[in-house]
């Protein structure tokens, strides 16, 4: 489909449906806008949830003591 079949097709929409694809394109249009939505609460490094387990020896590895983990309770 070309651009002009694109506004045909739009143009042939009752008024209300024409306005929720101009709502859905700006809508994409501000998701995909290529601008990086700035963090309100700054760098997530700078989180203190982050690294809470960093002192942790059995969490040194974490892919093992997620594994560990589930075969202890699920059995997997």
């Amino acid at each position: 489909m070309n651009i002009q079949e694109t506004i045909d097709k739009l143009t042939a929409l009752p008024p209300e449906q024409q306005v929720e694809v101009r709502n859905f394109i700006e809508f994409l249009g501000a998701r995909h806008s290529g601008q990086a939505r700035a963090r309100p609460f700054g760098p997530l490094r700078d989180d203190p949830f982050v690294g809470m387990w960093q002192d942790r020896k059995d969490m040194a590895d974490s892919t093992a003591w997620v594994r560990d983990l589930r075969a202890t309770e699920w059995g997997v």
